[in-house]
């Protein structure tokens, strides 16, 4: 059932093998070692071809089934016979969702598999279809492969990999049970104590000012009070980060159009990016003083509480930013925990624009300097930058 890709016509087949012809004669590559790398390949559920095509101009090779089943079973014969397995799995939107939903199951049931990053691909899919398969445990993310390079999905792909290792890694050596028991030093359980401390104090003494938010929040607009977004901590981990609403409701959907005011710019595909706008203009009235107050960051609190984020630490990162922070070099960040403030809030008041670069030395600066009176020297300098000059 499987063949070699000849042109590029989809052939009438239920499932289909891809790989680029080799310039090199045959006698060469007899010639080279065994042990070449592992090329990197895709693995694609769908019928348009043409997304296939633009698969194979950045993969060395791929696999392809038109539907869910077929693919169940070309996984299983691939990992059983061959112990192949692909980079991504990256499935049509379009597809039933139920189909879907037992294939998920059945790849995170395979030991093989299950570390293998799951895409939705959206570019047909209907909003109702969007909803319902953003509304389940599905997949690790849902992408238009119209808008993007080889280099941001191979950083996102990398990206996934990191977090469902590291997800099954602690599921595999640890009961259910004691899966979030994480073994820790005296400094870390010190840091924690604080953290519980203080943010249940600061819970308690905010609560009126807490109150008189969500009213005025609630006569401004007909909106959520709170904006609660998926960020990365702490070893890549993902929890749900909460601040009072500050923007329009749907502000994500203006950033490409606001890029120029970006105080990380220019956007690149390569490389770190973080999105910051100069006075952003989806910003309401009441949320740039809220910002330029801090107030919209008392939510962050509860996360403390928690234990998703610490008092001090790196800012947890949007998942579009911590996508493209996967490399050995900047994946450093990620040692430290998460916190509502750090070394670069501190520093950020004397410097109006910083790059990318110099923001991520700050924090691979704090996560290999951090201790209990680093933590401490940057929450005496914290009040000093609370108030902002612009709505950034």
């Amino acid at each position: 059932m499987e063949s070699v890709l000849q042109n590029n016509n989809l052939q009438k087949k239920r499932y289909q093998r891809y790989s680029i012809p080799s310039a090199q004669p045959e006698e060469i590559l007899r010639a080279q070692p065994a042990t070449q790398p592992k090329k990197a390949e895709f693995f694609y559920i769908g019928k348009k071809s043409a997304l296939i095509d633009s698969l194979i101009r950045s993969f060395e090779s791929g696999y392809a089934a038109e539907t869910p089943e077929q693919a169940c079973a070309m996984l299983q014969r691939l990992t059983a016979h061959s112990n192949t397995v692909p980079d991504v799995i990256i499935a049509e939107a379009t597809a039933n969702y139920q189909d879907l939903l037992q294939f998920h199951q059945f790849i995170s049931a395979q030991p093989s598999l299950k570390n293998i990053p799951f895409f939705i691909e959206s570019s047909a899919a209907s909003a109702d279809e969007l909803e319902k398969i953003k509304a389940g445990p599905l997949a690790n993310d849902i992408i238009r492969l119209s808008d993007m390079s080889k280099q941001r999905l191979l950083a996102k792909i990398n990206f996934w990999k990191r977090v469902n290792q590291r997800i099954n890694t602690m599921q595999d050596e640890q009961p259910a049970e004691d899966l979030f028991r994480v073994r820790r030093s005296a400094a870390d359980l010190s840091k924690r104590a604080v953290d519980i401390a203080l943010s249940l104090i600061l819970m308690i003494v905010l609560s009126p000012v807490f109150l008189l938010i969500v009213l005025a929040l609630k006569i401004e607009s007909n909106g959520p009070v709170f904006y609660i977004s998926k960020r990365a901590g702490k070893g890549y981990r993902i929890f749900n980060f909460y601040k009072f609403r500050t923007m329009n409701i749907e502000a994500n959907k203006h950033i490409s159009r606001l890029a120029h005011l970006n105080l990380y710019s220019p956007l690149t595909e390569e490389g770190p990016v973080f999105i910051k706008f100069d006075n952003d203009p989806r910003i309401t009235r009441l949320g740039a003083f809220f910002r330029k107050c801090s107030l919209d960051e008392i939510p962050q609190l509860w996360n403390v509480f928690k234990g998703d984020m610490s008092l001090v630490g790196n800012r947890p990162l949007p998942l579009y930013e911590a996508v493209s922070l996967t490399t050995d070099e900047w994946a450093k960040r990620f040692i430290a925990p998460a916190g509502i403030t750090g070394l670069w809030q501190i520093k950020k008041k004397n410097k109006y624009r910083m790059s990318a670069e110099e923001r991520l030395d700050l924090d691979i600066h704090y996560a290999d300097k951090s201790n209990f009176l680093f933590d401490l020297w940057i929450m005496l300098n914290t009040p000093a930058a609370v108030i902002q000059k612009t709505n950034a």
